[in-house]
């Protein structure tokens, strides 16, 4: 009687470990941007959409949608082609230094911002699941450092804009430009072509979001 109570027992225990098992929802992530996004120069394991990824054990699947040197117009063209069926639990939105880089008029880039914010809600299942990263600034890269003052005040520009337009939408703003100027003195943050971030930038970056992003994997 004991022993059969006992396995009985051990079924429900098992039983309720399995059910729990497919309870634990999966989720997916859209990363759109440029080489900020892909991580130029890295394994794409390296690049933040991952990292963060390989912080939040929910999110099991990601798809990138950036290409070097895009601006927010090509960025635009391309999702306008792309069939988005599906929709993703987290939608980031990283773009801006290649419309600042080639000098287009930043009324466009202002316009164009906000068209991009709008198509990354229309793929969010939830609105407050997305979000959007402030433009690194490539000035203290040996890249960049000749025109390093003009840069900074730019890419300030750009940020005021991007956050003003996301924050307008109540859609969540991460800062990750201070963390980009320490490359100045920490080397170890820039990839060899002496531009584009490191592991160790990109790590930093996900240390900053990846626990408000991790509040709402529930």
């Amino acid at each position: 009687m004991i022993k059969n109570l006992f396995l009985y027992l051990l079924f429900l225990t098992l039983l309720s470990c399995k059910k729990d098992s497919h309870d634990v929802k999966e989720l997916n992530y859209l990363a759109l941007g440029d080489s900020y996004t892909i991580g130029e120069s890295l394994q794409l394991d390296d690049s933040y959409p991952y990292q963060l990824k390989n912080r939040i054990n929910k999110i099991k699947d990601v798809k990138i949608i950036a290409k070097t040197g895009w601006t927010t117009g090509e960025l635009i063209d391309t999702l306008s082609y792309f069939d988005l069926k599906n929709k993703y639990d987290f939608v980031s939105l990283l773009i801006g230094v290649n419309n600042q880089y080639r000098k287009y008029n930043i009324s466009l880039f202002e316009k164009e911002f906000e068209i991009l914010l709008n198509m990354a809600m229309s793929y969010s299942k939830d609105i407050n699941k997305v979000f959007v990263l402030s433009i690194p600034d490539y000035g203290v890269t040996p890249f960049g450092f000749k025109n390093k003052n003009e840069i900074a005040k730019e890419i300030n520009l750009y940020n005021q804009i991007k956050k003003r337009i996301t924050k307008s939408y109540n859609i969540d703003f991460y800062d990750i430009t201070d963390i980009s100027r320490n490359a100045e003195i920490d080397k170890l943050l820039i990839v060899e072509d002496s531009l584009h971030p490191s592991k160790k930038m990109y790590s930093q970056w996900v240390d900053r979001i990846y626990r408000y992003v991790d509040l709402k994997t529930n």
